[in-house]
């Protein structure tokens, strides 16, 4: 092993979202930051979203799922005990490099499901105190969107105009007005009308899951990391960490990493996670060691434990109209007229809806060959060219992202056979969507049914019922109980006072909403915190 003397005030594992607010702020702070990313830095003229073959691309380089890109710097990801594959993205800037860009906050009632509605845990922090942190936010990933939602508090006031919500959006609120349901334009991390800080305007190309050729998506190796290394931050790519180390009193002092077959150790003061609730769920049981031997910061067993997805679903609607339905940005519309709780449905929590523009053709495919009631009908052939000819441009989709409540036979454990290419263990997935979940999935699916069949659609059907979204959370859990959690409520371990985890490992619920919002909200409280508190934490030396 060659260790480094570069020793470091803050070590930053992980180089996505939340790791990205987190450098920016400890290095224009003044700390001397280092953040170790598996990865490698985005190359923005490779992505595929402006290339003719962007679909076949998306398909496989450009893919969600790590078990199909197949790429060496990704970690294989056992899925044979879970109902969903596991989405996520290893490079600088993390998983959003492929996400959707929307930017949509948790509501109070998320921090609150335990006292409100008898399920799950409170949040050990409120809306009220996240909310200046989701206004910073909004401005460094130049949120774009319409004030006076009346589904948030007041207040919530977007600092970029919204986005035109397009014919589709015009459609699909029109079914909406109808039956007297919510709606509202969406919120998108990316400018609509100007430039913005280190972020492009928006062109418009609708393919925001497959990265932003154009640089505009606020993905952090865009919004973040570059002032976060003009400030003195160093990113390491390509290092894949492998043990979180401590010294005799038991504080974390650094992290050994493998880079080109070579072993390192990076020393530091102050250790921080943010490698997603996978990754970190892994990378704290593979730091096992005498003093913690069932993985670091375990004492209540609960790492890994409490695993939560969004196992989303969709329905479709084909309308005579032509709807353009290709337009970017990344969602026009979004309702939470089912997001709390109603006792009359048998479930409890809810959904978040929303409207996306079509990815491309072949998508297009998909939803004919596997949708519920049409899949069995003729296709190929003749059929072909009638069935894509109705829906190429005249269809909408809503997708349903459900509150996925957190339970312990959920969780994330070592593989006992499956390695990544540096011979570590991947992580194994247990995963069951439980009767809650698919509850809450019919019932809204029936009623985007509905608002398709009142916005005047010809045909509607669903076209998937649990599929995973990539937005993974739960694993290390963020509580005042040492007992019952992992990280207190500034995310510090209970058991290693100088480790802190930020991404959506913390979260004691998911939320029913996209979930990156609030993964940098609480980053940049979690960053501000070490930042004014420095002098009174205990740091190795």
């Amino acid at each position: 092993m060659k260790p480094t003397n570069d020793m470091a005030d803050v070590l930053i594992v992980g180089a996505g979202a939340s790791g990205g607010v987190a450098a920016k702020h400890l290095a224009e702070a003044g700390f001397k930051v280092v953040v170790l990313e598996q990865g490698n830095w985005v190359d923005r003229s490779e992505l595929p979203g402006n290339k003719p073959e962007f679909a076949l691309l998306s398909a496989k380089q450009w893919h969600p799922d790590p078990n199909v890109r197949g790429k060496k710097d990704d970690y294989p990801v056992d899925n044979s005990e879970s109902d969903v594959p596991m989405w996520m993205y290893g490079g600088v800037g993390g998983s959003s490099i492929l996400y959707a860009a929307c930017w949509s906050r948790a509501l109070p009632s998320d921090f609150r499901v335990r006292t409100l509605d008898g399920v799950a845990d409170d949040w050990p922090i409120s809306y009220e105190e996240l909310e200046p942190f989701y206004n910073l936010m909004d401005v460094e990933m130049g949120v774009s969107g319409l004030a006076g939602n009346p589904a948030y508090p007041a207040g919530y006031n977007p600092p970029l105009p919204p986005f035109p919500i397009n014919k589709t959006g015009r459609k699909a609120a029109e079914g909406m007005n109808k039956l007297g349901w919510h709606w509202w334009p969406g919120y998108d991390s990316i400018p609509s009308n100007a430039p913005h800080h280190s972020q492009a305007q928006c062109v418009r190309y609708g393919i925001c899951r497959m990265g932003c050729p154009s640089g505009a998506k606020g993905s952090t190796d865009v919004t973040h990391f570059p002032a976060a290394m003009r400030a003195g931050a160093k990113v390491i790519s390509g290092a894949r960490v492998a043990q979180v180390t401590t010294d005799e009193r038991g504080l974390a002092n650094g992290a050994v990493y493998i880079k080109d077959g070579q072993q390192y150790f990076q020393p530091a003061s102050l250790v921080i996670l943010s490698s997603n609730a996978i990754g970190t769920a892994r990378l704290l049981l593979m730091s096992a060691s005498n003093r913690h031997p069932d993985g670091l910061g375990n004492s209540s067993g609960l790492v890994g434990k409490r695993l939560m997805v969004h196992p989303y679903a969709t329905s479709v609607g084909i309308y005579e109209d032509q709807l353009d339905d290709w337009v970017g940005p990344s969602q026009y519309i979004e309702s939470m007229q089912f997001y709390e709780t109603e006792a009359s449905r048998g479930f409890v929590r809810g959904c978040k809806w929303l409207l996306m523009p079509s990815d491309s053709p072949l998508q297009t495919v998909s939803r004919w060959t596997t949708g519920e009631g049409v899949r069995d009908e003729e296709f190929w052939g003749d059929q072909f060219t009638v069935k894509m000819r109705q829906a190429v441009g005249h269809l909408l989709e809503w997708a349903v992202v459900p509150e996925d409540l957190p339970e312990e036979t959920n969780y994330v454990s070592l593989s006992p056979d499956l390695q990544d290419s540096d011979g570590l263990p991947a992580p194994k997935i247990h995963y069951r969507t439980s009767e809650n979940t698919h509850k809450m999935l019919d019932f809204n699916l029936a009623r985007t049914l509905e608002a398709h069949q009142a916005a005047g659609a010809v045909r509607t059907w669903v076209t998937e019922r649990n599929r995973t979204s990539g937005h993974i959370m739960g694993t290390a859990k963020m509580g005042n109980d040492p007992e019952s959690s992992v990280v207190d409520k500034y995310c510090r371990s209970h058991d290693v006072p100088n480790l802190f985890v930020i991404d959506g490992s913390v979260f004691p619920t998911s939320t029913g909403v996209n979930i990156t919002a609030t993964i940098c909200a609480n980053a940049k409280r979690v960053a501000t915190y070490i930042s004014d508190n420095h002098t009174n934490l205990e740091v190795a030396r």
